[in-house]
């Protein structure tokens, strides 16, 4: 239900990982590349690196290319800082050289142009012009270091960059420490990828099964009880370890919500809520309570 109430104030602004950038076409990214930057470019202003980074940011793994459907709006020619971009409506061979930043913690759990809520430790990317959703190869020309990133948002929009990386993806590249860099972004066909990664990936699915017991537990542990109810959603992420780890922050900062936090996959995201509630008035008290306490935006949902 997220994605339904994301989508809709996204679709016309071409760009939103951040709530300001949901009120207009042009503020919405507009605000994000205005600013000034830190680190040579790194990060925005009031952004940099969250307060407490998952430690294993190297297990993290890059994305993976598969075949989605074009996004249905935020494909449409667009306009940000007096400038026009025609993003590209179909995927096709795509190479080019240029300077990449990264967006951080100012954006983690906003939206992005295509209503998705973008997770800083996540492998994704924004772009002005690839269509999306689409996956790209991003390559650190001083380093060599490449990483598969999904492209989910637009962006940046300042006349020397090429492309915004998550921070992880960045960490992966070597740019946090710099700031920002040249790199190499390729489009990547999915059909193609995927054929050509199946037979590498054969041989390795065998030892996962030694972990059989583990993912049980996992599972059993994210699954909510089959009761009807109202939640409060407060953030939804693609990494079930970025969700686990929100869940855990808000337990320190709502302590009165503990015995009610808990992580529902559903959609290919793990959904950070709170429940459930009787009614959906107690449901949006909880919520105004939340939104008020700690700026989160929350998203009431019944299941």
């Amino acid at each position: 239900m997220l994605a339904v109430l994301c989508l809709l104030p996204v679709f016309l602004i071409g760009c939103g990982s951040v709530a300001p950038r949901q009120d207009a076409p042009v503020v919405s990214k507009q605000e994000k590349s205005a600013v000034v930057t830190k680190k040579g470019g790194g990060y925005y202003l009031n952004d940099g690196p969250g307060d407490n980074p998952p430690a294993n940011l190297d297990a993290i793994p890059d994305a993976e290319p598969k075949v989605e459907p074009l996004h249905k709006f935020a494909n449409r020619p667009y306009s940000v800082l007096g400038q026009t971009y025609t993003p590209d409506t179909r995927l096709k061979p795509y190479k080019e050289t240029g300077v990449a930043s990264w967006y951080g913690r100012r954006y983690h759990g906003q939206k992005t142009s295509i209503g998705e809520v973008y997770d800083m430790y996540g492998m994704t990317a924004a772009h002005p012009t690839l269509p999306i959703p689409s996956y790209a190869r991003v390559t650190n020309l001083k380093n060599n270091k490449s990483v598969v990133v999904r492209v989910n948002d637009r962006g940046p929009f300042l006349s020397d960059r090429l492309i915004d990386l998550s921070y992880t993806a960045a960490y992966k590249l070597g740019v946090l420490a710099g700031g920002s860099t040249r790199v190499e972004v390729e489009a990547i066909d999915p059909a193609n990828y995927v054929a050509a990664a199946k037979p590498a990936e054969v041989p390795d699915a065998a030892p996962l099964a030694d972990k059989g017991s583990v993912v049980a537990v996992q599972e059993a542990d994210l699954q909510p009880a089959a009761s009807n109810g109202h939640y409060v959603q407060l953030g939804a992420f693609g990494a079930q370890e970025n969700a686990e780890s929100f869940r855990s922050r808000l337990k320190i900062e709502l302590a009165q919500l503990t015995d009610k936090l808990q992580i529902h996959p559903s959609g290919g995201l793990f959904r950070v809520q709170a429940g459930p509630f009787q009614t959906l008035a107690e449901a949006s008290q909880v919520a105004t309570e939340i939104k008020n306490s700690l700026n989160i935006k929350t998203v009431l949902t019944t299941r």
